[in-house]
């Protein structure tokens, strides 16, 4: 083999595209963890009312939707590659605008782009195409760990990235502003170099480029109505959960910590530096227990108590209480995102998982945008009342959840994340 074949396998290879993935996963984390706490901080500083910061993130959020229905509708037909790339140099040029423009209302247009999240934990376009790329270039008996990898990495980045924009304010006020939004366009250029070099294995229709035809992705089972069904009502519930999480997204977060005990830039970026060590741990736990315990059981009772945290900041009487209250909710409330990865990737063949990933995750944001804006609302009756809200609704959510699919086996067998040895098996599947 020449140096070209060898070159092209190299390129071709599990490894790198897991790489590159993961590479362009930290890069957006710090870009979403930097831009939660300058947006939330940003509009408090120009003095924007409660409806003013319910509008601008129910655009971020809204403007995620409509990127995600692009996917689900050309990204396997258009290239996934090129979808992820395309995604990347829009944010690069979202952020730019804002660096260049003096006025305040574009970032609601900027926000209806797509491009950027005030999330670590998308479930944005990125994170669907993410979804269905690391699944076709990881094998079953892997996908749960790599999940819980790929959740930390970007977990890890993001609170690197609040914490960066903590610390901008020890740079000077040239260092405000309008300036403070360049970060994102760089590594977004980071992401876009990465999603450049990922090979056609991760392709609906995966490339072979050493040289071999195309080959047609294999699908393990065929698709049929009762898994259109399954995913319909997956998708129903995560709508629940991501409009009860719409009322406390993460600038949501940075601006009431700003608003209800004057906290300051730095000392908000300190806060979401812990609380993204505490779910990065948590998230490596997570792929354990589930594999010991399954992934259904694992989503839910993680995810159920951290619920009653996140109601009980509402009546914190102070910033320290606030922030306890905080980490306690971070140890369990990221458990659910690498089970309920895997968990969804399990469901379906694989010549549906685009399909199944753009549906679910378009589910949870086009339930999302209503709730920035009816926190903004609800703020008239109480500033912390969204956190209330919110927690009610998810810990619906997570009922619902066991109700629905505690007895639904997951068709891969042959995933050992979710199937416990035993005379009981079949059983004890259904629980995952």
């Amino acid at each position: 083999m020449g140096l070209a074949g060898i070159a092209a396998r190299g390129r071709s290879g599990q490894g790198g595209d897991l790489r590159r993935i993961l590479v362009a996963r930290g890069a957006r984390g710090l870009a979403s963890g930097y831009f939660a706490v300058i947006l939330g901080v940003e509009l408090h500083r120009q003095g924007r009312s409660g409806i003013e910061v319910g509008l601008v993130l129910g655009a971020v959020l809204g403007g995620a939707t409509f990127a995600l229905l692009g996917v689900r509708r050309w990204a396997d037909g258009a290239g996934r590659r090129r979808c992820y790339l395309t995604g990347y140099l829009a944010q690069s040029a979202a952020g730019l605008a804002l660096v260049l423009s003096p006025w305040w209302w574009l970032l609601v247009l900027v926000g209806l782009t797509g491009a950027l999240s005030g999330e670590i934990n998308d479930s944005g376009p990125f994170g669907a195409l993410e979804q269905v790329m690391l699944t076709a270039t990881v094998a079953e008996g892997r996908r749960l760990r790599t999940f819980s990898h790929y959740g930390a990495v970007g977990t890890a980045a993001g609170a690197l990235g609040a914490l960066g924009a903590g610390l901008l304010q020890l740079a000077g006020p040239g260092a405000t502003g309008q300036s403070s939004f360049l970060p994102i366009v760089l590594l977004a250029l980071v992401g876009a170099g990465c999603a450049w070099g990922l090979s056609g294995r991760v392709e609906h229709v995966a490339v072979d480029l050493t040289g071999g035809s195309p080959a047609a992705v294999a699908a393990d089972r065929p698709s049929d109505g009762r898994t259109r069904r399954v995913v319909h009502r997956l998708s129903a519930l995560f709508a629940l959960d991501s409009f009860g999480a719409g009322f406390t997204v993460q600038a949501f977060v940075a601006y009431w910590l700003a608003a209800r005990f004057d906290a300051s830039t730095l000392s908000i970026g300190a806060i979401f530096l812990g609380l993204g060590v505490l779910q990065t741990v948590s998230m490596v736990v997570a792929g354990r227990l589930g594999e010991r315990f399954g992934l259904l059981r694992t989503m839910v009772f993680t995810h159920l108590p951290s619920n009653g945290f996140l109601a009980a900041i509402a009546f914190a009487p102070s910033l320290p209480v606030a922030a306890a209250l905080l980490c306690l909710r971070a140890c369990l409330s990221q458990m659910d995102v690498p089970t309920r990865n895997a968990y969804v990737m399990a469901l379906v063949p694989a010549g549906d998982r685009t399909q199944a990933a753009s549906t679910t995750g378009l589910a949870r944001l086009l339930a999302r945008p209503l709730g920035p804006l009816l926190a903004g609302a609800a703020q008239s009756l109480s500033l912390g009342a969204p956190f209330l809200i919110s927690g009610v609704l998810k810990g619906v959510y997570d009922v619902g959840l066991w109700m629905w699919f505690r007895r639904v086996p997951l068709p891969e067998r042959d995933d050992r994340a979710a199937v416990p040895a035993g005379p009981a098996g079949p059983a004890r599947q259904a629980a995952t």
